[in-house]
Order: structure tokens, then C-alpha cells, then sequence
């Protein structure tokens, strides 16, 4: 995200001014300007590597001012429940998966941003994360082979685990939750992903790129 990034910039050179502040400080032995250009220049580098932190860690989320669509599938059987689900998504990407099931399930990480977040740009974010095949029975689903993929980014860092594991981030982020939703796929068929603030749901369409039954 451009201006996190810019925004981190900013903060490294501010805490680089205050750095060679106080060298120059230390050099005049001017210990109490020292150690305050120091604490400053210290700060300043920390808000940076925060931002750094949340742009790196947002990367592969896709800002979500409204109802969008997050994927295109179709399904296409290839035996007795098992399917093949290919979906594209709105970057263009498309890949095939083979699934096990009666139905394909699909589940997103979705970050909801407090008022000071959206000040500084951003806004409520989802990533797909999953997708597997389900099925309609309980014994089959506890017996039978399972598949599951991810569809999320493969990146080291991710703000979703990073909320969880630091409280610290409560002040940026309003909540974060996953969000699933499935549906049947006993024949061939195509599906639109849609994700709104509230969590995913899944329409079928007439055919990959179209529109809704209901629209």
C-alpha cells in the first residue's frame, strides 16, 4: 500500500534527523539533548517499522468499500463426489483444483480498520484463504478422503496472525474474523464469490464472468 509505505519512509528519515541530531549533541556533550534526540529518533523509528509492518502484512488484501466479487468458479464433475472447481480470481489468476465432496466450501480473512486506521487510507480488507470440498453427510465427512488448498498469499508476514498474536494492534484494527460460506455442486455449474463487510456468500451465475440468476 503506497502510502503506508510512504508513510513508514517518512518516519525513517524523521528518526534519521533526530539520530544525527543527537550525535551532534554528543559531540558538544550536551547529554540531556543526547538522550532526548536519541528517545525521539528511537520513536520515530519504531512508528516506521510499524507501518512497514501493516503494508507488508496487507499485501495480497484487497480493500472492500462495498459488495465485490472475490472469485469466479465453476465445477465440473468428475466422479462420484468429486469435482473439479476452477476459479479465477479478480486479479486475473486462475487455477483448478480437485475436490472431494458434494459441495465446495470457501472461507476469507476480512480486517475491519477503527477511525484512525481509515484516516491514514485504510479500510475494511479481505483475503480468500481456503477452499476445500464438502460433504453433505456427517459420516462422509469424517470418513472419507478430504481436500482442502489455499488461496491465499504465501507471504511471511500476515495482519490477521499478527492481530492475534499482538493485542497491541487492537488500536488499528476494529476486528478481524473469518468468514465461510458452501454450496452444492452435484453438476456442472458456475458460482460468483461475492464478500461484503458482514462475510461471504456465493450465487450462481450462467457462467463464469456473468451475471446472477438473480439479477
Amino acid at each position: 500500500m503506497p502510502i503506508l509505505i510512504g508513510i513508514a519512509i517518512f518516519f525513517g528519515l524523521l528518526s534519521l534527523i533526530f539520530l544525527a541530531l543527537g550525535i551532534a549533541a554528543a559531540r558538544r556533550k550536551k547529554l540531556l539533548g543526547t538522550a532526548a534526540d536519541v528517545t525521539v529518533a528511537l520513536l520515530m523509528l519504531s512508528l516506521s517499522a510499524l507501518f512497514g509492518v501493516i503494508a507488508v502484512s496487507t499485501q495480497g488484501y484487497r480493500a472492500l468499500v462495498r459488495e465485490e466479487t472475490a472469485a469466479w468458479v465453476s465445477t465440473t464433475p468428475t466422479g462420484p463426489q468429486s469435482f473439479a472447481a476452477r476459479v479465477r480470481l479478480p486479479d486475473g489468476t486462475e487455477r483448478t483444483y480437485a475436490l472431494a465432496g458434494d459441495q465446495f466450501y470457501i472461507d476469507a480473512h476480512i480486517l475491519k480498520w477503527k477511525p484512525m486506521a481509515n484516516m491514514l487510507g485504510l479500510h475494511t480488507q479481505y483475503e480468500l484463504d481456503r477452499i476445500s470440498g464438502r460433504y453433505m453427510d456427517l459420516n462422509d465427512e469424517q470418513a472419507k478422503p478430504r481436500s482442502v488448498f489455499g488461496l491465499g498469499t504465501d507471504g511471511g508476514l500476515d495482519m490477521f496472525s499478527l492481530r492475534q498474536r499482538f493485542p497491541l494492534l487492537r488500536f488499528l484494527v476494529d476486528a478481524e474474523y473469518g468468514s465461510a460460506s458452501f454450496i452444492e455442486t452435484r453438476e456442472r455449474g458456475a458460482f460468483q464469490v461475492r464478500v461484503s463487510t458482514s462475510g461471504l456468500l456465493i450465487r450462481k451465475t450462467d457462467s463464469l464472468t456473468g451475471g446472477t440468476d438473480n439479477d
